[in-house]
């Protein structure tokens, strides 16, 4: 009998998962998992030639010489095709093998975990054969690519087509991609529908302006929501203890308390400054309670800088160091060819990665906090004032990805708070950063004023801020925020602030550093901070967008003047000798030890429109002075394992970095 094209594919694949093979290693779990690779293609009905060029041989060589704790293998991208002979949905034509069939059997001899990158919200193929699942944009015409979440698309093929390739391949779980990120409004009757029965409004609004946007948005998330939750449960049905994401959630993009049930959180940093995202995401991330995770691109490509280049080594280890710095697992995203062949040079950069990666798993994997200063993440502003149902916010970010930069550049230790966090942890933090946010919202007023009031230390920035803490402080306020071009000062110049400012009426006194209208500061000044006392602690107030312009440009005077600013609130735990402002400090605990992370970021671009130098120049000797209550047992440098001379005096100890090329850790045993 003559077997069709499906049906001969399928028979293979079942022969490829049914060899007999010596008992399988036990394969960890996402939360125990480390380092890992991730591999998609997204088929298209153009592939001739998918899984052509795989072969075990090919397969057991990256998995001996990487030594990934998990592989995610592509199995359907964001044109809807499916990888792998299907019997639920829509099969790439040009499948010559079963590529997930091949990496499930030599994964599980390894007992490396196999997880499938699928696309969800995100089907052209899905919508095009069934236009009735298509989101209906604003101006009623039904998108190609994204599906509805108010359709039968999820019901009716997404999770029969995922339950149907976790069963079939035995699959330790599922990174679902193309989700919140692809997520825009949605118009058509059945959103309507609801809408009206939510709201008694029975036009949908188009824009901010009209009435019931933020409501329509928010029901929007609330859909989401569900769709996120009936997918991850109808898979925990179909295979216990099968674990499932959902592409950054619960990170920035989807700043709310983690309340779905999702088994790990993961991010895919493609950006081309991705180190500055990472750094951003990974502090997100690192707040939630759950194993998470973030993914390099192994390669730079974006509309800025449209010719693609693969990474070196040195700039996939600066953006893992900023990972493993939080606590997390790290991973590579590379792209095989059609074929599904992996060259040999991405196995080389890959196992350098890796060996890097495992030199710092000891100290770094779930690794908790040493809390210094605290940046808060306002969700609510974003979600009220950004105008879109989730991240990625743009330019919106920039008052918390400015924050960041600055109090790091300033020698800090940084963690982010998020809104729905901060009552419950404020006090852990010495000092407090509220950046120049839109809307934080008027609950989030007392918590912070008990915070300070309790003995804590915060910088407030932004007009709207100012005037929302008007009364609390005392703050006499002249005029409506407006936007303004400013210029502040050191010795060595003026550099302009630009942005929405309010006036403070303070007496000298009160002024800790100003800013004047022109570059004569002779006249014209106004308070850029200005201190005030309430409780047994301290706020210093700036009515200006100083976090957001420092994302914009953050310039050398710029961090002078925060340093300025910051230091008389509190000093960091640790100086180091000379100006670093390319050295990241993150003060964690671990094993009862204090572990001070110090990365070299040298030579990453800080924009898009650069690529990396490809060279991280050796930064050292560094003098360091660590703020200590007592004298150190022992102060080790990991991951080398030597120890570091020194002395103790004056509640300080004090020694030298002989050099710092990438990552080290000073390890200090008490």
């Amino acid at each position: 009998m003559k077997l069709s094209r499906r049906e001969f594919l399928a028979a293979t694949s079942a022969l490829l998962l049914s060899r007999p093979a010596a008992a399988s290693p036990a394969r960890l779990q996402r939360k125990d998992c480390f380092f890992g690779l991730h591999f998609d293609l997204h088929p298209t009905e153009k592939d001739t030639v998918l899984g052509r060029d795989l072969t075990e041989d090919m397969v057991n060589h990256l998995l001996q010489a990487v030594r990934p704790d998990f592989i995610q293998y592509d199995s359907k991208g964001h044109p809807g095709y499916l990888g792998f002979p299907s019997k639920t949905g829509m099969s790439a034509p040009g499948i010559v093998q079963d590529s997930l069939a091949l990496w499930r059997r030599v994964t599980a001899a390894h007992g490396v975990a196999l997880y499938n990158h699928f696309s969800g919200v995100l089907d052209g193929l899905a919508v095009g054969k069934h236009p009735e699942w298509a989101r209906v944009g604003p101006d009623g015409k039904r998108d190609t690519q994204e599906t509805s979440l108010f359709s039968a698309y999820e019901q009716d093929l997404m999770i029969p087509e995922l339950t149907e390739a976790a069963l079939n391949y035995d699959l330790d779980g599922s990174w679902v991609d193309g989700d919140c990120w692809a997520v825009k409004p949605d118009y058509c009757n059945a959103a309507q529908q609801r809408f009206l029965a939510l709201t008694g409004i029975d036009v949908l609004p188009r824009k901010p302006e009209d009435k019931g946007w933020n409501e329509f948005l928010e029901m929007q998330r609330a859909q989401f929501r569900q769709y996120v939750t009936r997918y991850a449960q109808a898979l925990h049905r179909a295979k216990p203890g099968y674990q499932i994401t959902s592409n950054w959630m619960y990170s920035t993009f989807i700043p709310e308390r983690p309340t779905l049930p999702l088994d790990y959180l993961s991010g895919d940093v493609a950006d081309l400054a991705a180190l500055r995202q990472a750094r951003l995401q990974a502090r997100y991330l690192s707040r939630c309670g759950k194993p998470w995770d973030l993914m390099s691109w192994g390669f730079e490509h974006g509309s800025q800088l449209p010719v693609q280049s693969a990474k070196p080594a040195v700039e996939l280890e600066q953006e893992a160091a900023v990972v493993l710095a939080q606590g997390g697992a790290y991973q590579i995203y590379y792209v095989p060819t059609r074929a599904g062949w992996i060259d040999d040079r991405v196995v080389k950069t890959a196992a350098e990665v890796g060996k890097f990666c495992r030199q710092r798993q000891q100290w770094s994997h779930r690794s908790e906090s040493l809390p210094e200063a605290g940046v808060l993440y306002s969700g609510h502003s974003l979600y009220r004032t950004a105008n879109h149902v989730f991240g990625g916010w743009g330019k919106a970010e920039n008052p918390a990805a400015g924050a960041v930069d600055l109090l790091l550049a300033s020698g800090y230790s940084v963690d982010l708070v998020p809104d729905w966090q901060a009552a419950e942890c404020a006090a852990q933090y010495p000092l407090l950063v509220v950046p120049d946010w839109q809307e934080i919202g008027a609950e989030m007023v007392q918590p912070l004023a008990d915070y300070v009031a309790g003995g804590g230390k915060l910088l407030l920035c932004g007009a709207e801020n100012a005037r929302l803490f008007s009364s609390v402080f005392a703050l006499e306020l002249t005029g409506q925020p407006e936007e303004h071009t400013y210029f502040i000062a050191d010795e060595s110049g003026f550099a302009q602030l630009t942005g929405r400012w309010t006036q403070i009426a303070a007496a000298t006194s009160e002024t800790v550093a100003n800013v004047w209208r022109s570059t004569d500061t002779r006249t014209d000044s106004l308070p850029l901070a200005v201190r005030v006392h309430h409780g047994k602690g301290a706020a210093i107030v700036c009515p200006g967008p100083l976090m957001s312009a420092y994302a914009n440009a953050g310039t050398p005077i710029l961090r002078s003047v925060a340093r300025g600013i910051l230091e008389p609130l509190h000093a960091p735990m640790v100086s180091l000798d000379g100006d670093h402002p390319a050295v990241e400090i993150v003060l964690r605990r671990k094993s009862g030890q204090t572990l001070i992370h110090l990365i070299n970021t040298e030579g990453a671009p800080d924009t898009g429109e650069f690529r990396h130098s490809g060279m991280v120049p050796p930064t050292g000797p560094i003098r360091l002075r660590i703020r200590l209550a007592a004298a150190p047992a022992q102060v080790v440098l990991e991951p080398q394992g030597t120890p570091l001379s020194g002395e103790y005096k004056a509640g300080a100890w004090q020694g030298v970095l002989p050099n710092l090329h990438i990552h080290s850790i000073v390890r200090i045993a008490e």
